[in-house]
């Protein structure tokens, strides 16, 4: 089972990462700030306009099968570096195959939506638990499409179906938030650029979680970029976009609303342009990043393997578990529903 790593981000404009022997050397205005030792890490990435990486560390990082990702510092990707693809050519070739027919691909694509749909529920029962919200007529609604996205044959239906899920969803979100300050009230989900503080957030989160599914997928062997709901468009991972769908909730929603219900995170942690987009700054991103990796490390039971994991690993677990059924050896995807 694979081991739960740390990843590496690095925030400060002007920095240069390096290879020195076994270790990742970050050096800024000539000095040396960071040592960590490769066998560490699963994953590098930068979130900055001017942060540079020597290309003997790249070729160090695609060898050892550690993640490199180049973000604006914003989160929103910009570039990876990927070294020889891991895994067998047939499996990759299957996964061509099964996006181009929809027959195929929508059974996986399903499965995903409807776990998405299902964890999605299952965040607003948890607040109505908690807060004796009356959420019933939303729950019951999306208990409703997720009986229907199981039963989907057809890709645009689905996406239908994902989208008015979407709609449900985040129209009673700021229902799970318990603050007083009126710019972290969520009012509806905007994004490129966010709006507002909590989609700030949120895109943030997904951009990491996006880097986590795009890592997940490469070291199984599946090609990040061929998606089978989202299809192909250069420079999307669309598969990554596919499998991150079912961690969206328990992962990055669940995460925002405690950060926000806890006042670790305010509206001073947000910097506002003049063009109304909304961004977090940059001491606000170390407060972030270091919330995700704890939240990472959050132990649970695997519902399919009934194996004790971690919300990190689960992603890798997925993505394992999808490349088994491309190849014929399980007969059908199960996808993650938590609690």
């Amino acid at each position: 089972m694979k081991k739960h790593l740390n990843t590496l981000f690095v925030t400060l404009e002007g920095c240069w990462l390096s290879k020195d022997g076994d270790t990742v050397k970050v050096n800024s205005e000539g000095q040396c700030l960071l040592r960590i030792p490769l066998h560490n890490l699963e994953g590098i990435v930068t979130l900055g306009w001017d942060i540079g990486v020597s290309p003997y560390l790249m070729g160090a990082c695609a060898e050892k099968g550690i993640t490199l990702s180049f973000c604006n510092p914003y989160g929103k990707f910009l570039a990876g570096v990927q070294g020889f693809m891991k895994g067998n050519i047939l499996l990759r070739r299957e996964q061509y195959r099964w996006a181009d027919e929809e027959a195929k691909w929508v059974g996986v694509a399903r499965e995903m939506i409807a776990a998405k749909i299902a964890n999605c529920r299952n965040l607003l029962l948890r607040a109505q638990r908690t807060y004796g919200k009356n959420l019933a007529e939303e729950v019951n609604r999306l208990a409703a499409f997720c009986r229907m996205a199981r039963g989907c044959v057809s890709g645009d239906i689905l996406r239908g179906i994902e989208g008015s899920a979407a709609e449900t969803y985040f129209s009673c979100l700021s229902h799970c938030q318990r603050t007083e300050d009126p710019e972290l009230v969520f009012e509806g989900r905007n994004r490129r650029p966010p709006k507002d503080c909590f989609n700030a957030l949120l895109s943030f989160l997904y951009s990491l979680l996006c880097h986590d599914a795009r890592s997940a997928l490469e070291s199984s062997g599946i090609d990040a970029a061929a998606g089978f709901l989202h299809r192909d468009r250069p420079g999307r991972p669309g598969m990554a976009l596919d499998l991150m769908e079912e961690f969206r909730a328990p992962l990055a929603d669940r995460l925002a609303l405690t950060l926000i219900n806890r006042r670790q995170i305010s509206s001073d942690d947000f910097d506002r342009e003049e063009s109304g987009a909304v961004f977090l700054k940059e001491d606000s991103r170390k407060k972030v990043l270091t919330a995700w990796q704890e939240r990472k490390k959050t132990v649970l039971v695997h519902p399919f393997l009934q194996e004790k994991t971690t919300l990190g690993l689960l992603i890798h677990i997925q993505a394992l578990l999808l490349a088994r059924h491309l190849r014929g050896d399980m007969d059908c995807y199960p996808p993650f529903i938590g609690k």
